[in-house]
């Protein structure tokens, strides 16, 4: 698996003192620590959906603030509630000066019109180091209108416990039949087999779309025709299938009791505890899994699988992630491109990784020293010659319906909705959103 982690120099510019035995202005000061004092006083509004901004970033605004006298205010929003209140204050004229949305070049047009909301970054330097495939996909017609700020280098794979996988016996299934079967094992064994958080709307849709990649290995081409709209989902029985077997395991008790009020903020805590033997997470993580079960486990009795629906094997690559834009009706402008060159620096970089465990990496290549754990590197190296970029970053109008494709599962879990209402109700979206949008494949 290749994967281009660019970044960027900070350039900053000052003005020396030009009378001889004066000392250098507080522009100048600042400027050496990739700062600028322009904007002191004011306060910088920040908006984003949860879980989009982690803790280290806020410790970094702090920092921010002291080096430069801008304040930041971070506003964040439930999940299921952010887009619609984005948009309704973009719409109205009163966005924040920057705000949190998911990157991907169809979606900045169809669901943020980021032409006419966000400001164009291109010129920042922070863009000469950019990945240059987490660039593309927050750009539009050549234009760089956010900086992703997110750790694309991995994605949310399995995670199991291999101990408690080695007390009962079992080995890491390789289809979804054996997954299945070391589920029920487990659970004869009085451990739950997996915490699937559904609590927040959010975790659960990635059983059906992380594995892109397969999709595209059992039909190929079927990329380029739901793009084009040549076909639709519930024209291929693998879509319904897929649901089908997530559903299953939800119905034989494999995600717990609790799973439809389970969050994710608890996952650590319960994964640690040893009550369940699986979850889904990024690697980065595992650490945090760990330090949960208090000296239960070490990281190193962690592993990670690939989602098994329809018997995958291919690496699910996810090149885009929650991004920063600066909202083109903001009275802050240059404060906040200020913001976004401060946390794109090197130090900011490593800041993050050496403070926030989902953070392992960042698409800026600024020298920084990602934290790999070697189990993570060997499973990356693995699979690196079978990948596949995950469905929401590879398809039309499929992400901007996350959270209702995550409703749709709940009712499927409870019996209200079947696999293939389901799969009809995202083709329902996809063309409504595609006819707002122009879309002339659609027309």
């Amino acid at each position: 698996m290749k994967k281009r982690i660019i970044s960027t120099l900070l350039i900053c510019t000052f003005v020396a003192a030009s009378v001889f035995g004066c000392g250098k202005s507080d522009d100048a000061k600042s400027a050496e620590k990739g700062t600028s004092s322009n904007g002191k006083g004011k306060t910088l509004t920040i908006m984003a959906s949860q879980d989009w901004v982690y803790d280290a970033e806020m410790e970094l605004g702090k920092k921010f603030e002291e080096e430069t006298g801008i304040k930041i205010d971070y506003q964040i929003v439930p999940a299921d509630q952010y887009y619609n209140l984005l948009m309704t204050k973009l719409n109205s004229g009163e966005g924040p000066d920057i705000f949190g949305g998911q990157s991907g070049s169809y979606d900045l047009v169809s669901q943020y019109q980021i032409e006419d909301n966000a400001v164009d970054l291109s010129d920042e330097p922070w863009v000469e180091k950019y990945d240059e495939f987490a660039k593309e996909q927050t750009s539009v017609d050549g234009k760089v209108y956010g900086a992703n700020y997110y750790d694309v280098t991995t994605d949310y794979y399995l995670v199991y416990n291999k101990k408690i996988f080695k007390e009962q016996g079992l080995k890491e299934p390789t289809n979804f039949a054996e997954f299945e079967e070391v589920c029920q094992k487990l659970l004869d064994a009085g451990i739950t087999p997996f915490y699937q958080p559904v609590g927040d709307g959010w975790h659960h849709v990635m059983w059906f779309a992380e594995i892109g990649g397969q999709y595209e290995n059992l039909t190929p081409g079927i990329v380029d025709d739901l793009n084009n709209n040549k076909t639709k989902f519930a024209d291929n029985e693998m879509f319904v299938k897929a649901f089908e077997q997530i559903n299953e395991l939800a119905q034989k008790g494999y995600f717990g009791d609790n799973y439809l009020s389970d969050e994710y903020a608890d996952l650590a805590a319960n994964v640690g505890s040893g009550e369940y033997a699986m979850t889904a997470d990024k690697p980065g993580n595992i650490k945090a899994i760990a330090e949960a079960s208090e000296g239960k486990y070490e990281e190193s009795d962690f592993g990670l699988m690939l989602y098994p629906v329809l018997d995958n094997d291919i690496l699910n690559e996810h090149p885009c992630g929650p991004s920063r834009f600066i909202y083109s009706g903001s009275k802050n402008v240059d404060e906040a491109k200020q913001y976004l060159n401060y946390i794109t620096k090197k130090d900011s970089i490593q800041y993050m990784i050496d403070n926030e465990s989902k953070i392992e990496n960042l698409p800026y290549d600024e020298g920084q020293t990602p934290s790999y754990s070697d189990d993570t590197k060997e499973f990356l190296e693995a699979h690196k010659d079978k990948a596949g970029v995950v469905f929401q970053d590879s398809i039309k109008y499929l992400n901007p319906q996350w959270m209702e494709i995550g409703q749709d599962m709940v009712s499927m879990f409870i019996g209200d909705m079947q696999p293939k209402d389901v799969v009809k109700q995202i083709d329902e979206r996809r063309a409504t959103q595609a006819e707002a949008a122009g879309d002339t494949a659609w027309k």
